[in-house]
């Protein structure tokens, strides 16, 4: 079960016979959740950009989810005697979903305070005792992913030579004048100085995903203490894999070819023409043409004579 998954580096535990349950009751569910999953990435730059509120990853994985009817549901159980209310509790879930066979409760925990894992599994443990779900899911940060955080952000600072804090802006991370003041004592310390990139990312880590946030670790020692129990539950460990260096740049890149496609395939028809490109360079799809060998061509005393504004910016 999950094996797509699985191959992908997802962790996957089941507790109180769940695996059984959702092999013999919930196959959709199976499908559900490898197709969502299955298909998420977290381009780097998103991790990197600060502001509050839910990140873009987790809100991409909720509208996936609720486009397969996975939504958000309000519980509420009340205790009544002899027609009076005597006393009444209620459970808000943000995915839920109700099959043939009974209803899957579903939480993402991709970077809150680790006692929102303590809120879900009580709240999984009561709705299971009263009959509301058959079981509960959790989904948060896996364990490769967590422990190499570090790894993920210093590739990013290196692979786009950034320097300084100032260069960080256009990325969207502006830092507090606290961050600041202990990214510069971390590189001016008398001993064991750091560079700006060990400085940077070892403050903004430990900010942004220390160990007191929602990883696999601090819900695998929960569970295991009997939090949740005996809800069946399925956890699941996004893994560092799901981060990708390239996405941000194809986005990027497809949009600057599509909002000069007419003046890329008019460059392409006078260049080749002209034997301005290499034989390799023509068997290239306008939308998949390099940009320098368009910017190159652009500036050709060939295509300038037409007289037409062949200027691509």
């Amino acid at each position: 079960m999950f094996e797509k998954l699985k191959a992908k580096g997802f962790q996957i535990e089941f507790l109180s016979h769940a695996e059984a349950i959702l092999s013999g009751d919930f196959r959709d569910a199976i499908e559900d959740l490898e197709q969502t999953l299955g298909g998420l990435t977290i381009p780097i730059e998103e991790i990197i950009a600060g502001g509050g509120g839910e990140s873009k990853g987790t809100q991409r994985l909720r509208r996936a989810l609720n486009a397969r009817t996975w939504t958000k549901t309000k519980f509420e159980i009340k205790k009544i005697i002899n027609g009076v209310e005597k006393e009444a509790i209620s459970h808000e879930i943000d995915h839920v979903r109700q099959f043939r066979n009974g209803t899957i409760a579903l939480e993402i925990e991709w970077n809150n305070k680790d006692p929102f894992f303590d809120r879900d599994l009580e709240n999984y443990k009561r709705l299971h005792a009263d009959g509301a779900i058959s079981l509960g899911v959790v989904v948060t940060r896996g364990r490769t992913l967590h422990s190499n955080m570090r790894n993920l952000v210093l590739r990013f600072i290196e692979e786009r030579q950034i320097r300084s804090i100032s260069e960080l802006k256009q990325w969207g991370y502006e830092p507090t004048s606290k961050q600041r003041a202990a990214i510069d004592k971390r590189m001016k310390r008398s001993k064991n100085p750091l560079s700006f990139a060990d400085a940077f990312v070892d403050k903004f880590v430990s900010d942004k995903f220390g160990e007191a946030t929602t990883h696999w670790k601090k819900l695998e020692d929960r569970v295991h203490r009997g939090v949740g129990n005996p809800c069946p539950l399925i956890l699941i460990g996004l893994p560092d894999k799901i981060v990708n260096f390239d996405e941000e740049r194809l986005r990027s890149r497809r949009f600057w070819l599509t909002k000069n496609l007419a003046k890329i395939k008019y460059v392409l028809r006078r260049a080749n023409g002209a034997r301005m490109f290499s034989k390799s360079e023509r068997s290239y799809h306008p939308l998949d043409f390099p940009k320098s060998s368009i910017l190159r061509v652009c500036h050709a005393r060939t295509v300038q004579r037409t007289g037409h504004d062949c200027t691509i910016r």
